[in-house]
Order: C-alpha cells, then sequence, then structure tokens
C-alpha cells in the first residue's frame, strides 16, 4: 500500500515523449498499406508481399540488436536514430519505382522503426512514476493506437486524391519533426545503474521470470494476427458490416480493458491478472468460431478484445518490474518482439490450417492452442508471491 501523495503522471518530459509518440506512429501507419500498393502498381502482388516482408523482417532483426545500442549510446540517442531511419527513407521512397528500391527502402524503415519501438519504449517507461505504472501503460497505449487507427485509412485516402509521392514525404516529415521534441528529454539511460551488467535478449529469454510473460503474451498476440488477417475472409461477404463492426469492438474493448488492468495492477498487483486474460482471450476465439453468426463474431471479439488488453497490461508490467532500469531496453524488445513474431507466425500458420479445416475448425483449434500458455502462466502465478512492490513503470509505443 503507497501512503503520501500521488505523484503526477503527465510531466512535461512525459508530454514531449507522447509528442513524438504521435509522429512515429503517423509516419508508420500512414505508409503501412500505401507502400505495398505503390509497390503493387510497379510489380505486381509479389512485389506487395516483398515490400511487407522486407518491413517485418527488419524490424524483427531491429529488435534484437537494439538493446546493445541502447546499452552503448543510451535510450534518447538510439531513439533519435531510430526515428531519422524511419522518416529520412520515406522522403525519397517514390524517387524511382524498381521493387528493389522500394523493398531496400522499406527494410531501412523497418529497422528505424525497431529501434523507434524498443529504445522508445524503454525511454517512455523510465520517464512514468512506479506508483502509476500500469496507468501510464495503459495511456502510452491510446497516445500511440489512436494515431495508428487514424493514419492507417487516411494514408490509402490520400494516395488516392494525391498521390504516392505527398503521402510518403508526409509520413518522412512526421518522424524527422518528432526528432525535435526528443531531443528536450532525459537520457534516463545515463542514471542507470552502471554496476549491474543489463539483460541481453538471449540472456532474458532464459530467464523464467521473463520468459513466462513473453509466452503467455506471445499466445494472445498470435490470436490478434488472425484476426486482423483472416476475419475479413472468414464471414460471409454479404457481412462486411459485421467484420467491421467487430474490429471496432475488439479494438474498443481492449482499449477499455487495458486501461481497467493498469489501474488494477496499480493498486493490487498485475500478477493475477495474467492468467484471466489469457483465459479470455482464449474463449473469444472459440466463440468466434461459428463465423456464420454476426452475434458469435461480434460477441467473440469484445471477449478476445477484452482479454488481450488485460494481458497487454499485465505482461509487460510484471516484466518491467522484474528488471533493474538498465535493462528496460530488453523488457521492451522481448516484449515486442512476442508481439510482431507471434502475429507473423500466427497468420501464417493459421492459413495453412484454414485451408485443410475451414475457418471454423481452425477459430476452435486455434483457442485449443492458447491454453498451452496456461501452463507458464499457472506456474508464473505460483512463483510470485504477494508483494508490496508496485510494478515498474511500462510503455507500449504503439
Amino acid at each position: 500500500m503507497t501512503t503520501g501523495p500521488t505523484p503526477a503522471l503527465l510531466t512535461r518530459p512525459l508530454l514531449l515523449r507522447f509528442i513524438s509518440m504521435v509522429g512515429a506512429s503517423l509516419s508508420f501507419f500512414l505508409l503501412l498499406s500505401v507502400v505495398p500498393a505503390y509497390a503493387a502498381e510497379r510489380g505486381g502482388g509479389g512485389a506487395a508481399g516483398l515490400a511487407t516482408g522486407s518491413l517485418m523482417l527488419a524490424t524483427v532483426l531491429g529488435e534484437l540488436v537494439t538493446p546493445r545500442l541502447v546499452g552503448r549510446f543510451g535510450y534518447r540517442l538510439t531513439l533519435i536514430a531510430g526515428l531519422f531511419l524511419l522518416g529520412a527513407p520515406a522522403l525519397v521512397l517514390t524517387v524511382s519505382g524498381h521493387v528493389a528500391w522500394i523493398v531496400a527502402v522499406c527494410f531501412v524503415r523497418g529497422l528505424g522503426f525497431a529501434l523507434t519501438i524498443v529504445a522508445g519504449g524503454a525511454l517512455t517507461a523510465s520517464l512514468i512514476p512506479d506508483e502509476r505504472r500500469g496507468e501510464g501503460l495503459a495511456l502510452v497505449g491510446v497516445v500511440s493506437g489512436v494515431p495508428s487507427l487514424v493514419a492507417l485509412p487516411l494514408g490509402l485516402w490520400l494516395a488516392g486524391r494525391a498521390g504516392y509521392g505527398p503521402v510518403a514525404v508526409a509520413g518522412g516529415l512526421a518522424a524527422l519533426a518528432a526528432i525535435v521534441f526528443v531531443l528536450g528529454l532525459p537520457d534516463r539511460a545515463d542514471q542507470a545503474d552502471r554496476s549491474e551488467r543489463p539483460l541481453g535478449v538471449v540472456r532474458g529469454l532464459r530467464t523464467g521470470a521473463l520468459l513466462r510473460p513473453v509466452v503467455v503474451f506471445a499466445a494472445t498476440a498470435t490470436a490478434a494476427g488472425i484476426l486482423v488477417t483472416f476475419l475479413p475472409l472468414a464471414v460471409p461477404s454479404a457481412s462486411a458490416g459485421v467484420v467491421a463492426a467487430a474490429l471496432f469492438v475488439q479494438t474498443a474493448t481492449s482499449t477499455l480493458t487495458r486501461w481497467l488492468a493498469g489501474r488494477h495492477g496499480d493498486r493490487h498487483g498485475s500478477a493475477r491478472l495474467v492468467l484471466p486474460g489469457l483465459l479470455l482471450s482464449a474463449a473469444g476465439v472459440l466463440v468466434i468460431a461459428p463465423t456464420t453468426n454476426p452475434i458469435a463474431v461480434i460477441t467473440g471479439t469484445a471477449l478476445f478484445g477484452a482479454g488481450f488488453g488485460i494481458t497487454q497490461n499485465a505482461t509487460l508490467t510484471l516484466m518491467y518490474t522484474r528488471v533493474s532500469a538498465n535493462s528496460y531496453g530488453t523488457v521492451s524488445a522481448l516484449w515486442n518482439l512476442a508481439y510482431d513474431g507471434g502475429m507473423g507466425v500466427g497468420a501464417a500458420g493459421f492459413g495453412i490450417t484454414a485451408g485443410l479445416t475451414g475457418y471454423p475448425w481452425a477459430f476452435a483449434l486455434t483457442a485449443l492452442l492458447m491454453l498451452v500458455a496456461v501452463a507458464p502462466a499457472l506456474r508464473d502465478r505460483r512463483i510470485t508471491a504477494p508483494s508490496a512492490h508496485p510494478p515498474a513503470p511500462a510503455a507500449d509505443p504503439r
């Protein structure tokens, strides 16, 4: 139980960080669908796949090496480098329509995005008071998520009216402008305890206290990738409005429960929220299985969104709790690897499974496979004793 006045959450450094976060989100999501469309016009559907594949491959590779860069150069400088690599290549995207050029631009931007989300997430974590980490994490999710919801459709709309060039320039300038606000931030990596060697990514994966939340979150992220990719295909085309409503409900419930989980975690700890979040997510996927039933689809996505929001907040909060400040970069990298890797593996595996079984059985099998993560969730719950220590600050830049 915390005594004394509650520390302020919205400090000047955190507000500056929020502005830079919005710039990074706008830059990434404005072009996320625009670049594949541009590539497809120049080289067909295969070129679109290469562009997105290059972006995501570079993101995963960048997430693996960013903790080392943070350890050497600090959070702030690494974040500035990430914003530059995310923004500058976008300015020259349309200089050439050659597929190799587009793929190369996407690869560099993927590296920049990785640096931005890992170093930026760790820096944001250091700016949130320990006593309000869960609430701060929820707020970070909203600040980074709303621009993505707006920018993704806006990019395609603008490209259809103004062309690809102006949209690419706008996306590039959004990231570059964010650098100005990063310059005003403290680099908390300079204040970390250098007497303790920071965890690397490999060592982090060998640490059960970090690996268990990673496995649980990866299981829910796998389902998130499946829903975003396949729900529009699984639901009959005559029910297109149902898909739009379901995805909106999922986002809304996820945002709400992420906030509620954060506030609960600040007061009572987050350890006991992980298993309920996982079970709620799996139940939602199972309810979605009869995809011809609109009520089942919307109800299932609401349940999944609620569980996903809880799991997002609880796992990341716990992971930051279990390391010192100089390992925040590693925690950010591991959590984002679980997010990106889980979504990618889930979409790829579900596509193969659905081709063999059909969508309803594939959703049911997905829910069953998610329950494999119950084992590490239960073990973590048994090992984690009730603690008076509040969870450490955490932040997700998405």
